[in-house]
């Protein structure tokens, strides 16, 4: 699935954002765009480019808590106006012939939780499935993912069901199976962290344990992914090696020292030749070894 793209981007020829966020390559099919906006007609036609584009799915955004999305009555910001919504689910519907999901949160706030008249909704108007986070709007990522709310959907319609929220090892992801009876899990915060995590849940289910990533796996898969910005020469390609720092290097033996260089660096090459240097030295020195 795409980062979650303003369906007026999409439509704005200039909006060079909203295309890298769109751009996938071939073998990453079948994939999504998850769409965001506030205007049936603009994100029916959104939807409609997207299909072009060649997405397997499209995907409405009605979670995301941001104040800078919800102030434009986009995300969870909509989730105040359910026949807004509705116009929405009926326009984007009638525009594409791929699959549509919509992926929203359990309600705005603890007063007014709308989740199981939503999915009911959504099935009416013919989307392919539904995504519950299990938070409200006002909950932001605080406090702890409510699953029953996830059960209650799952109870409530008859389209897949996939549960989100408080996803943080294999062994949630199969809790939260056999607690809420969803059909599948969507994992967020975690996968930064963690890339692995997907690659574990499937080990877990299959033998009942799972593989540890090593510090040269954490090592290549940073590097990787490092490289990759400075190949595609994005102007925030530093930015985006800083935001992510903190995710990559958790579980890390001296991340924190890892961190520190990445922050102070000035440039993205440095950036990349810091981390170089770390996992070099680390991987070079001898663990301990036990006494016997």
């Amino acid at each position: 699935m795409t980062e979650f793209t303003s369906a007026d981007g999409v439509l704005r020829s200039k909006d060079r954002k909203a295309k890298r966020y769109l751009h996938f390559l071939e073998d990453e099919h079948p994939i999504s765009a998850q769409l965001f906006g506030s205007q049936a007609g603009v994100v029916a036609e959104a939807a409609r480019l997207v299909e072009g584009l060649g997405f397997d799915v499209v995907d409405l955004n009605l979670g995301c808590p941001a104040k800078k999305v919800v102030k434009c009555n986009g995300g969870s910001g909509l989730l105040r106006d359910l026949p807004a919504i509705q116009g929405i689910f009926e326009a984007v519907r009638a525009a594409v012939s791929i699959p549509f999901t919509v992926k929203f949160r359990a309600g705005w706030d603890d007063g007014d939780i709308v989740c199981v008249r939503l999915a009911k909704m959504a099935e009416n108007c013919g989307l392919s499935g539904v995504a519950l986070h299990a938070r409200t709007r006002e909950q932001g990522y605080s406090g702890q993912a409510r699953w029953e709310w996830i059960a209650a959907v799952k109870d409530a319609v008859k389209i897949p069901v996939i549960g989100n929220g408080d996803i943080r090892t294999p062994e949630d992801a199969s809790r939260m199976v056999a607690e809420t009876g969803c059909d599948a899990v969507m994992i967020g915060r975690t996968a930064p962290a963690n890339p692995w995590i997907f690659r574990q849940i499937e080990q877990y289910c299959y033998f009942g344990h799972y593989e540890q990533p090593s510090e040269a796996d954490r090592y290549s898969m940073i590097q990787t992914y490092f490289k990759m910005l400075l190949e595609e020469e994005l102007p925030d390609a530093e930015g985006k090696m800083k935001q992510f720092a903190s995710w990559f290097t958790h579980g890390v033996a001296g991340g924190a020292a890892l961190r520190k260089a990445i922050y102070e660096a000035k440039s993205a090459a440095e950036i990349l030749r810091r981390v170089e240097e770390f996992f070099e030295t680390k991987l070079a020195t001898p663990a301990p070894v036990a006494p016997q």
